[in-house]
């Protein structure tokens, strides 16, 4: 069940594709090109307690968000061709670059056979932590946990948490806000706290990476795919803006590094990771500047334009929400209406 706010949203975007305002949004609001983020890709589960779910979208929705961007006429293309791509004046056709986070075996057991099939070309985003089995997927192991337990009681630094946890509504309700108390903590404590809680409830943390994320020798075979890019996306997966300056630029500056060293190739992109306004900004974009990479990523959405062209470095994506997995909303979503009149509803009540 999704959220009171993802449901508003949900309904908001299904009223707009069903009005078919993207229609006459998309010559204004719909830019020179989008980019898509996705994350998991692969079957349905039937899960009564899976709150993120939303990072997961199936074959068949990959697939359907494949044939509307070439229904509407979007070039596919790799990340290396935006900045030119921006550059560039006159009414070119729109484009469409595809990107996957944290490099989970789906990508290549499910996405790839799709990709292959449109000749489509993509961007991975590697974080060499999950790849070594050193870094955590602390946002599932928080689910884990609060799956195991009838209930949250915890000593943070901001205040003490204590949440019911019975049942599948009370669930969902204590690993929201749990996750949001969790975010509001230094990145240490954060992961030193949630690491705590897996170690109690016997939740295997390590064991999971290695189930979901792709091995050196697995990644490699998948690079040489012709149609693939890899990026980097820090070596642990921090919230880069909550890290002092030397650690932040070792996360960027190491994880470039050593996937150039793994791959015997320049990697010159990169995905802030979480990538929200409180894990990125404006010190983090200099850094992925002065580091020598090409493009950076948030996941702050919105689709391009020219003028992204001198923000390289902070680019916007769009999330394909596992949530909303109906092509009438990517539609919507495309046109940049609901971005447009989000920007504007932030103008009007900054005035």
């Amino acid at each position: 069940m999704a959220s009171l706010r993802h449901q508003a949203i949900g309904t908001a975007l299904r009223m707009l594709g069903a009005l078919r305002l993207d229609r006459f949004a998309a010559a204004g609001l719909g830019g020179r090109g989008v980019i898509l983020t996705f994350h998991h890709v692969r079957l349905a589960t039937d899960r009564e307690f899976s709150e993120n779910r939303l990072l997961e979208v199936t074959p068949s929705f990959l697939e359907n968000v494949l044939r509307l961007l070439r229904d509407l006429d979007y070039d596919l293309i790799p990340l290396d061709q935006v900045p030119a791509r921006l550059a560039k004046e006159g009414n070119e056709r729109r484009f469409a670059v595809l990107t996957f986070d944290d490099a989970y075996a789906d990508t290549r057991d499910y996405a790839l056979p799709i990709l292959k099939r449109y000749e489509a070309p993509f961007t991975v985003f590697v974080v060499p932590g999950f790849v070594d089995r050193a870094a955590p997927l602390w946002w599932l192991d928080l689910e884990d946990v609060v799956r195991a337990r009838p209930g949250i009681d915890l000593a943070l630094s901001t205040g003490r948490v204590v949440l019911p946890a019975r049942s599948p509504v009370e669930k969902r309700s204590a690993f929201r806000q749990l996750y949001w108390r969790m975010r509001a903590l230094p990145e240490a404590e954060m992961r030193e706290t949630i690491a705590l809680m897996a170690a109690e409830s016997g939740v295997d943390t390590m064991g999971r990476v290695a189930r979901l994320c792709l091995d050196w020798p697995a990644l490699r075979d998948f690079a040489r795919e012709p149609l693939v890019t890899i990026g980097a996306h820090s070596l642990s997966h921090p919230r880069l803006r909550l890290l002092p300056d030397d650690a932040a630029r070792h996360e960027m500056a190491e994880s470039k590094a050593r996937l150039e060293r793994e791959f015997g190739r320049p990697v010159k992109h990169f995905a802030y990771p979480v990538g929200d306004r409180t894990s990125a900004g404006p010190r983090e974009f200099q850094m992925a500047r002065d580091l020598g990479f090409e493009t950076a990523v948030t996941t702050r959405p919105g689709v391009l334009f020219p003028e992204h062209g001198a923000a390289l470095h902070a680019l916007p994506r769009l999330s394909m929400n596992g949530l909303f997995q109906n092509p009438d909303v990517v539609r919507v979503l495309l046109s940049g209406l609901p971005t447009g009149l989000a920007n504007r509803f932030r103008r009007v009540n900054a005035d």
